[in-house]
């Protein structure tokens, strides 16, 4: 055809689908390589099939072929039905020589059929002799080598022996068994940070690892001839970790210290010097030291980035390495980063060290939370709930992940995503530290001043940091058995709370008149209860008591109370008035008549006995330990007949 078009027919784009999933998408199987699409084809030779059905197989190819016009053809080009025509010829020559040479080796080797000679080598002269002396001359070369290795090490082992000079790989495996090393390139660095435990501060505490010379050993050992021989190892920490760091705690009331806590290693002598100040430090005490600085630039950082982030009513103050917060009305919190590496020491006005002229009030339980919280931070940072159930997410709690299924409301889960800084802590403790110490101020002084009854506190030894318990016991002596007066005071961060015998519970602030207006209280009304008490054992009734007597001028502290008993016979009272600014007042009055004429009417004698009055009864001058005992005479007296 003249106006022929060509056709060329291709293999599809799109390769076979594999799989179709659920939601429609369809997997296609990858194209074959050009390796695996030769395999494949290869797998389609048959080479079981002989030469005369493959010429059958193109003869008919080329009858199929007589179709086409002779004109197409091109002169001198023999076409093949078969591509791969040469290798199958190639593959079976190869057959049939691998065939014949098999047969050859098996006709060798079984000699039934026919036998080979063997062909005469040349002998090759040999000279036992000299190879003997070769093996032995290469063999002391390398014996000569080894001695030279031998010789060079006990040598060196002697002049160690004898100058006693410390071993390199011995401190280095001991280095190794407190601290993390690695070596990098021709170097051994370490690692004295928190981070395997938790902490997520940025600066770096890498420190390096060094043979120290020879000759500034023996110095050493010659100028320290008694002492512990020095180490071979030169550790060489960063500038900004060398020295001594410690963090600074001051409670200051009107300029005045109150209390200080110091955050220092145990290894040093003192926080603001250096220990062995003007000699080589050992390499242990060397990295304590840097560690000792990197946490306590770590706890400070940490400290000054909450100062600035919280919002309190009075703000709190970051001012170089000081940060000042309020605790109280009139007192603040100081703490402070001091830095001593020798050269500068990078102390906070106001912040005085231990070992100073000013010597304040040391507090071992401050001291203690500076090291536990920053450390109970690194352990919350490794240490995540388990997961309830075991497939959800790793992080909430077990009561966060409760939430939704106990259906908590808005404020519940504000008050799970609430988490206290390591400052608020911090001040919560100080300010519960003053409570504590005013309650303690309160309740001494009370004892020095009253006498009468006696006050008994006891604390008890197992408290929080920011809650203490105190009972105070009220009684007299000798008569504790009668009647005793209790009450338990709860001292918190701002407040107090106290469980009175009665079972009311009253909440006092932080002023220190509330807490000694209650104790004043207490006092007076187990005087008063404790005269009913040792009244019913005398046999006398009480006709009247109040805990607030509202007769006579306002009492500036506390209440007036008041009681009135009459004695077995009837003929006798006795009235007592317990104020807190004047004290105990005790009358007595007695009837007017003596005489008593028993009528149809009037039986009992009680009735004839008409009030007279009452005189005081000066306390001062009557014999007895203490009240009770005074009124305990008083009631027999006057029980007695006249």
């Amino acid at each position: 055809m003249a106006n022929s078009v060509n056709i060329s027919v291709e293999a599809p784009i799109e390769n076979q689908i594999q799989e179709i999933t659920y939601d429609g998408q369809e997997i296609y199987q990858a194209p074959l390589s050009m390796s695996e699409n030769l395999a494949r084809l290869a797998q389609k030779i048959d080479f079981s099939k002989t030469e005369d059905e493959f010429c059958n197989i193109k003869k008919e190819g080329e009858s199929s072929l007589d179709v086409k016009s002779e004109e197409d053809k091109e002169p001198g080009y023999q076409s093949s039905l078969w591509p791969w025509d040469s290798v199958r010829n190639k593959l079976r020559n190869a057959l049939t020589e691998v065939c014949v040479l098999a047969d050859v080796l098996s006709i060798a080797k079984e000699k039934r059929y026919m036998v080979l000679d063997p062909i005469q080598a040349e002998q090759i002269e040999s000279r036992p002799m000299v190879q003997v002396y070769g093996r032995k001359k290469a063999l002391s070369a390398a014996g000569a080598v080894l001695l030279n290795g031998v010789e060079r090490l006990r040598a060196s082992e002697t002049m160690r022996m004898t100058r006693n000079m410390p071993d390199f790989h011995i401190d280095l495996l001991r280095l190794r068994q407190n601290w993390r090393l690695k070596k990098v390139s021709n170097t051994i660095v370490g690692d004295l940070s928190y981070r395997t435990a938790g902490s997520k501060f940025s600066q770096t505490g890498v420190f390096e690892v060094t043979k120290a010379p020879e000759e500034q050993i023996a110095q050493a050992m010659s100028m320290n001839a008694t002492g512990p021989a020095p180490s071979a190892l030169r550790v060489t920490v960063p500038p900004e970790l060398q020295g001594v760091a410690f963090i600074s705690v001051l409670c200051q009331k009107e300029q005045e210290d109150v209390v200080t806590a110091t955050l220092s290693s145990s290894a040093l002598n003192c926080p603001g010097t250096l220990p062995g100040e003007g000699a080589e430090l050992h390499w242990q005490q060397k990295l304590e030291a840097a560690q000792n600085v990197l946490f306590c630039k770590e706890l400070f950082a940490r400290l000054a980035a909450e100062a600035v982030q919280l919002d309190a009513s009075i703000p709190h103050m970051v001012v170089g390495n000081q940060i000042m917060a309020t605790v109280l009305p009139g007192i603040q919190l100081l703490i402070g980063l001091c830095h001593n590496n020798g050269q500068n020491n990078n102390n906070p006005e106001g912040v005085k060290s231990e070992g100073s002229g000013n010597k304040s009030e040391h507090d071992h339980v401050l001291e203690h939370s500076l090291h536990q919280l920053l450390r109970a931070v690194h352990h919350s940072n490794t240490h995540h709930p388990f997961p309830h159930p075991a497939s959800g997410p790793l992080g909430p709690s077990k009561r966060r992940s409760l939430a939704g299924p106990m259906a908590a409301d808005r404020y519940e889960l504000l008050e799970m995503s609430k988490e206290q800084s390591l400052l608020e802590q911090i001040i919560q403790q100080a300010q519960h530290f003053f409570m504590r110490r005013r309650s303690e101020y309160v309740l001494d002084t009370i004892a020095k001043e009253v006498k009468d009854p006696l006050i008994v506190s006891h604390w008890n030894a197992l408290n929080s940091p920011t809650q203490s318990c105190v009972k105070i016991n009220i009684m007299a002596y000798g008569y504790d058995a009668v009647c005793r007066t209790s009450l338990v005071v709860h001292v918190g961060e701002k407040t107090l709370k106290c469980i009175c015998r009665d079972g009311k519970v009253r909440h006092l602030s932080y002023e220190l008149q509330e807490l000694r207006d209650l104790i004043y209280c207490q006092i007076y009304q187990h005087q008063m209860t404790a005269v009913q008490a040792v009244g019913r054992c005398m046999g006398w009734q009480l006709l009247a008591s109040s805990s607030h007597l509202g007769s006579g001028p306002v009492e500036p502290l506390g209440n007036a109370s008041s009681c009135l008993l009459a004695s077995p016979n009837g003929d006798r009272m006795i009235a007592i008035r317990c104020e807190p600014s004047v004290g105990i007042q005790v009358f007595i009055a007695q009837s007017p008549r003596k005489d008593f004429f028993v009528s149809e009417l009037v039986q009992d004698k009680k009735w004839e006995n008409l009030g007279g009055a009452f005189k005081e009864v000066k306390l001062e001058k009557m014999e007895g330990k203490n009240f009770l005992n005074k009124m305990e005479l008083l009631m027999a007296c006057l029980s007695s007949p006249l």
